[in-house]
């Protein structure tokens, strides 16, 4: 199979900036540190300007491992049903060894629908939950600095535009990472203290719960008292920053998994596991997703909230106003990594352990799924709910009511 080549200088030029960028600022790899890189095989020239990158900045080694959706495909369409979710034991040593490491994972699929044609119940139980357990033990106690960053491609560029424009999606890409900027450490250093100070802002107010209304969408969802609202400036517990999601433009928390009610529908497709799921509308009472409506991959996100306990019940709220950088491009990516940041988002399953200032308090979720729908909109209000029920604007036409 052929992988694309950024064969020019200039692109070469912009692919070893953006690794930089993904390096020094995303995971913040720390001079001998290990670096994981976990990429698909079509983003191998992402993959190798990341290692020049991490070895530049000091990393003692570098792993590489890559990724093939046809091999998965392979699996989940004629493997046998325990193949679905067997775990090899050399994956869960690997995964122990994360820790204390830096991690650097790529998206941009290649071929977003490429399960589609699979079915959806097996896809959605498709998951090696040891590892996530094991990976999801270093993140509670803040043991990897990690960063997700995209790579253009034909596949992702035909999917958004309809014709397989990698130098357009490159545009949006350098746009929306603040790589077109000067100083891109210096633009994200800034942009970071601005969210910061919107967090804070947020904190401060310590709202109960918050309220959406909006076509589709009346639903309440309680907060908990012990998770601070944050930027995705993240820290390890040994202080060293680091941004998870490049681009990232989002304020969040963990809510109560206990405390949620109503219907929340979503504001755009949804690109999950090997399809897309469009029109998802989910109805919720006492917390848990009761029923599960969708134009198209309905039955995936069934299975997906049935794959364990807390799966059904949700870990993240997400606030993203009409600034947003991924918004302004007015794309869908059909990668949840930006288009999470294009618009208000909330996520099913997995609570956020650094949203809690020691350990994760009673209330959070825990599950070995972790899903972000976008659910912002011009038509979409959130409101704060103060314990005695007042109700305080916070977005109004994707526009921030609250003093920053």
């Amino acid at each position: 199979m052929a992988v694309e080549l950024d064969a020019t200088e200039p692109a070469r030029d912009r692919l070893e900036r953006y690794a930089d960028l993904a390096v020094r600022v995303g995971a913040n790899v720390e001079e001998g540190q290990n670096v994981f890189v976990v990429s698909q095989i079509e983003h191998a020239p992402l993959a190798r300007a990341l290692t020049r990158a991490a070895y530049a900045a000091g990393a003692r080694y570098v792993d590489v491992m890559y990724r093939d959706q046809h091999v998965r495909k392979a699996m989940i369409e004629l493997g046998p049903d325990e193949a679905l979710t067997y775990t090899p034991d050399w994956l869960k040593v690997r995964a122990e060894a994360l820790n204390g490491a830096a991690m650097i994972a790529t998206t941009g699929d290649p071929e977003p629908e490429l399960l589609g044609d699979l079915d959806g119940e097996r896809v959605g139980k498709a998951q090696m939950k040891e590892v996530t357990e094991i990976i999801r033990g270093h993140m509670i106690a803040r043991g990897i600095n990690w960063s997700g960053v995209a790579y253009p491609n034909a596949g992702w560029a035909n999917e958004m535009f309809g014709e397989p424009d990698v130098e357009r999606l490159w545009e949006a890409v350098a746009f929306c990472t603040r790589l077109d900027e000067a100083d891109p450490v210096g633009a994200w250093r800034e942009h970071m203290a601005r969210l910061e100070r919107r967090a804070a802002a947020l904190n401060e107010l310590q709202f109960d719960a918050l309220h959406y209304r909006g076509p589709g969408t009346d639903f309440t969802i309680g907060l908990l008292s012990a998770a601070r609202w944050m930027s995705a400036l993240f820290r390890t517990a040994e202080g060293r920053e680091y941004v998870p999601n490049m681009p990232t433009e989002e304020i969040f928390t963990t809510p109560d998994r206990r405390r949620a009610e109503g219907t929340i529908a979503s504001s755009l497709p949804l690109a999950l596991l090997g399809d897309i799921v469009k029109g998802l509308k989910l109805t919720v009472k006492d917390g848990k997703i009761v029923n599960v409506e969708a134009e198209h991959g309905a039955e995936l996100v069934r299975s997906q909230i049935s794959s364990d306990e807390g799966a059904s019940y949700f870990g993240e709220l997400a606030l993203v106003d009409g600034t947003s950088r991924v918004g302004k491009t007015g794309i869908t990516f059909f990668d949840t990594l930006y288009d999470e940041n294009a618009t208000c988002h909330i996520a099913y399953g997995f609570g956020i352990p650094e949203t809690f200032e020691g350990e994760p308090g009673e209330g959070m979720n825990i599950s070995s799924v972790h899903t972000d729908f976008m659910v912002g909109s011009p038509e979409l209000e959130v409101d704060g709910l103060t314990k005695d029920g007042k109700a305080v604007p916070i977005l109004r036409d994707e526009t921030w009511q609250l003093p920053e």
